[in-house]
C-alpha cells in the first residue's frame, strides 16, 4: 500500500504539461513500429512534413480556444469563422497578387468583430460561452449556406505558396503556428491581461472582489480566439486555392480543437493550462492521424481513437487529483478529500 502510494504520489506531481509530452513521445514510439511494418518510414522528412502540417490548422485553433477556455469560456463558434475567413480571402483576392493584403485584413478584421460580438455577448450580458458561441456558428452557418454553394474566389500562386513550402521538413504554416503560439506565451504570462485571464477563470467573483475589470480578459481571449480561427482559414484557403463554406465544420474544428486543449492538460473549468500543453495535444493527434491514414485504417476508427484518448486522458488527470493528498489516519482509513483549491492546483 506504502509503496503504491509512494508511485501514485510521485505521478501525481509530475506536471500535466510533462505527461502530455511523454505520451506524445509514446505515440512517435508506437507509430514508428507500425508504420514500419508497413514497409515505410516514419521519421521521413516528407511523413514529418505531414505531420507538422497537420499540427498547422488545428495549431491555431487550439491555441485561441485554450485563451477561452483558460477565462472559463468556450467557442464553438471556430469552424464557421475559419470557413468565413477562407471565402473573404478568397473572394478578395480573386487570384490577384496585389490583393493579398487586403484579403488578408479584411479576413482578420470580420473574424475580431466576431470575436468582439462573443465577448461582449458573454461578459455582458452574461451568457454562457457554450451557449453564446453555438448561436454565433448557427448564424454564421445559416449565412454560409444562403449564400455559397460550392467554392468561391481564388487565391494567387504567391498566397498558395504558404501552404506549400517550407524550410526542409517543417512547413512555413507550422512555423507562423507556432509563432502565434509564442505570442499567446507571452500575453499570458508576461502581460496584465494574461494575468486576468488565469484569475478570471479561476474564480469570477474573487478576481471581480479583487478589482479586476473581469470584461476585458473574457473579451480579449475571445478575439483573439475568432482571429486566430481567421488565420486557420487564410491557411486551408491557401493550401486549396479557393474558399470554401464548409472547410471548417467539415474538419470538426470546435471540438476537436477542445479536445486537444483538454488533452495539453487545460481544466476545462478554466484558470489552470498552458499554450505548451495544449501543442502537446495537437501534436498527439497529427500523429494518431498520420499513424492511421498510412495503416490505412476505416476513417470511422479515428473518431474511436480520438474518443479514447481524451477519456483516458482526463481519466489520468482525475486520478492525480484523487492521488494528490496522503492519507492522514494511516493504513485502511478514508482519505479527505481534495478541495476545490487543490484540484485546481
Amino acid at each position: 500500500m506504502s509503496s503504491t502510494w509512494k508511485a501514485g504520489n510521485s505521478f501525481g506531481r509530475l506536471p500535466s504539461t510533462h505527461i502530455v509530452y511523454l505520451v506524445a513521445l509514446l505515440t512517435l514510439v508506437v507509430g514508428a513500429v507500425l508504420v514500419a511494418t508497413t514497409g515505410r518510414n516514419f521519421f521521413s522528412p516528407g511523413n514529418i512534413s505531414s505531420i507538422l502540417t497537420g499540427t498547422s490548422v488545428l495549431g491555431f485553433i487550439a491555441i485561441g480556444q485554450t485563451l477561452v477556455i483558460l477565462v472559463g469560456s468556450l467557442d464553438l463558434s471556430v469552424p464557421y469563422v475559419t470557413s468565413l475567413a477562407s471565402l473573404i480571402a478568397a473572394g478578395v483576392m480573386a487570384n490577384s497578387s496585389s490583393n493579398i493584403l487586403p484579403g488578408v485584413l479584411l479576413a482578420l478584421g470580420v473574424s475580431a468583430v466576431i470575436g468582439l460580438a462573443n465577448g461582449l455577448i458573454v461578459a455582458g450580458l452574461k451568457v454562457h460561452g457554450f451557449i453564446a458561441t453555438l448561436g454565433m456558428g448557427l448564424i454564421i452557418s445559416g449565412y454560409l449556406a444562403t449564400n455559397f454553394k460550392g467554392s468561391f474566389g481564388q487565391t494567387p500562386f504567391a498566397f498558395r505558396l504558404v501552404g506549400a513550402t517550407g524550410l526542409g521538413p517543417v512547413p512555413v504554416s507550422t512555423l507562423i503556428m507556432l509563432a502565434c503560439a509564442v505570442l499567446a506565451m507571452v500575453l499570458l504570462h508576461r502581460t496584465r491581461v494574461g494575468h486576468h485571464i488565469y484569475a478570471v477563470g479561476g474564480d469570477l467573483n474573487v478576481a471581480r472582489m479583487s478589482g479586476i475589470r473581469v470584461q476585458t480578459p473574457i473579451i480579449t481571449a475571445h478575439i483573439i480566439c475568432s482571429v486566430l480561427a481567421g488565420m486557420a482559414g487564410l491557411l486551408l484557403a491557401s493550401r486549396l486555392g479557393v474558399g470554401s463554406p464548409t472547410v471548417g465544420s467539415q474538419g470538426g474544428y470546435d471540438l476537436l480543437s477542445i479536445a486537444a486543449v483538454v488533452l495539453g492538460g487545460t481544466l476545462l473549468a478554466g484558470g489552470k493550462g498552458s499554450i505548451t500543453g495544449t501543442l502537446g495535444g495537437v501534436l498527439i493527434f497529427a500523429m494518431l492521424d498520420n499513424i492511421m491514414s498510412v495503416m490505412q485504417l476505416n476513417p470511422f476508427v479515428k473518431d474511436v481513437v480520438r474518443g479514447i484518448v481524451i477519456v483516458v486522458a482526463v481519466a489520468v488527470y482525475a486520478r492525480r487529483t484523487i492521488l494528490k493528498r496522503p492519507p492522514r489516519f494511516g493504513h485502511g482509513q478514508p482519505e479527505e478529500p481534495a478541495t476545490k483549491q487543490e484540484v485546481a492546483a
